[in-house]
């Protein structure tokens, strides 16, 4: 098993990044979710981006749960979110092109159905019951399990969006400073995209609701993992704690079959109770690497996970801020000496804060949050620089910092930006929200 994880160190010439979004699907007529079935449901968007743009489909008992073209995939998250995992490319240039080739066809067959998608990081309006649920086993046997666990955990699944960036490691050092460095300046990523203040209609009391219900979860499997940054860290002890973390599922011969809240370590020793004597495949190791679900979480290469979904600016600045940082060495080791100083419980009162307060979080008496994304910014606008990867406009990726630059500089999140709109122009209704934030294509210029 660890050499699995050591199979994914990478050549640094063949470093690649990637990038997954969610997206809350809308009815516009009366902005209720988007069931699976029916006329306009999430089969009928799945079904029509195969008609009319040749995805592949992707099925579970002969229905539709997702698509699959040129290394990119379109999967359903529980709550009919909808996410794009794009393929490992090169440049931001290039994700942005996926990413709008995407939300153009998405827009296209959504167009005719008279719906539309959502950014922001947790359902603003829609209390979970009336949330649609989606047709894969895997969530069935989730919302089962997960209850018992975290009390906020269906929210987690139904009601949450994010967008992520996945990046690669040339060796066990570099894969260790980079995952210390990304966890512990994931408050950071959570204070500057912060785009969730609404649950239920109303203010949530956090900027960040979609951080704070994953706090809430599951203690087992999600949050900051601590050991990390305890001596010794590497691929073994990663795998330790997969191995020490209860399964949410067993999936074998085609079939989704309980965990029991046993150790995936016990199902490798042949003593799993459901199984005995049985031993897992790597395919089912590969898939319990997926339900862990730590702000940071390490495959064959790194996952960032602390940013709420926002407008299509944002989602190009996620992997552009990650990719500045940890893809250039100067600017990795700038930014892990800035915070490597910083105490456990420092960092737990951060990640604890940062949902709230966002960029106000206090670090300590001197700064706040604000003040490190200033220096992380112009760290990784560095970073870019120096990999000087331009598009035909002789644009390098720096451009797709340009939104959270603008957001460090004012101290304000996005969701203090829609809370302003709510108590003002929206006149305290989360209505006007929707077509708003409705995603569109998004085109980064030179400055």
């Amino acid at each position: 098993l660890i050499e699995y994880m050591t199979q994914g160190c990478t050549p640094r010439h063949q470093w690649r990044i990637g990038c997954e979004h969610e997206k809350f699907g809308f009815r516009r007529a009366d902005l209720t979710p988007i069931p699976y079935d029916g006329p306009d449901g999430v089969r009928a968007i799945l079904e029509g981006m195969m008609e009319r743009f040749g995805w592949a489909p992707i099925l579970e008992n002969g229905k539709p749960i997702g698509l699959l073209q040129d290394g990119a995939s379109v999967t359903l998250e529980p709550g009919g979110q909808v996410e794009l995992s794009g393929a490992p490319l090169e440049t931001i240039h290039q994700i942005q092109q996926e990413i709008n080739t995407h939300l153009e066809q998405l827009g296209a067959v959504c167009h005719d159905l008279n719906t539309a998608f959502l950014g922001i990081g947790a359902q603003p309006k829609w209390p979970f019951d009336d949330i649609p649920w989606m047709p894969k086993g895997r969530y069935r046997l989730m919302r089962a399990y997960l209850p018992t666990k975290g009390h906020l955990s269906l929210d987690m699944m139904a009601r949450t969006a994010t967008v992520q960036a996945n990046l690669d490691f040339e060796s066990e050092a570099d894969m260790v400073l980079k995952f210390r460095t990304s966890l512990a300046i994931q408050p950071l990523v959570t204070a500057l995209f912060a785009n969730s203040p609404f649950i239920n209609g109303a203010p949530a009391g956090q900027l960040s609701h979609r951080a704070e219900i994953w706090r809430y979860t599951d203690p087992d499997r999600c949050g900051a993992i601590p050991f990390v940054f305890e001596p010794g860290f590497g691929f073994e002890r990663y795998v330790d704690y997969a191995l020490d973390t209860p399964m949410l599922f067993i999936y074998r011969n085609g079939q989704y079959m309980e965990g029991g809240g046993v150790p995936f370590r016990r199902y490798l020793e042949g003593t799993h109770p459901a199984l005995p004597g049985q031993h897992p495949t790597l395919d089912e190791w590969e898939t319990h690497l997926s339900t862990l679900f730590p702000d940071v979480r390490l495959k064959r290469y790194l996952e960032m996970r602390g940013a709420d979904a926002g407008n299509s600016a944002n989602i190009c600045a996620l992997p552009a801020l990650w990719k500045g940082i940890l893809y250039d060495d100067e600017a990795l080791n700038e930014v892990w000496q800035r915070i490597a100083g910083w105490t456990p419980e420092q960092r737990q009162r951060i990640h604890e804060e940062a949902p709230r307060e966002a960029l106000k979080t206090p670090i300590n008496d001197r700064e706040t949050l604000q003040d490190l994304a200033l220096f992380v910014l112009e760290k990784a606008r560095g970073g870019l620089h120096r990999l000087d990867c331009k598009n035909s406009d002789g644009c390098d990726e720096s451009i797709f910092l340009d939104t959270l630059f603008q957001i460090a500089v004012s101290g304000q999140s996005p969701a203090e930006t829609l809370l302003d709109a709510y108590h003002g122009r929206w006149n305290g209704s989360v209505d006007p929200l929707f077509l708003e934030e409705e995603y569109e294509s998004f085109y980064a210029t030179c400055r």
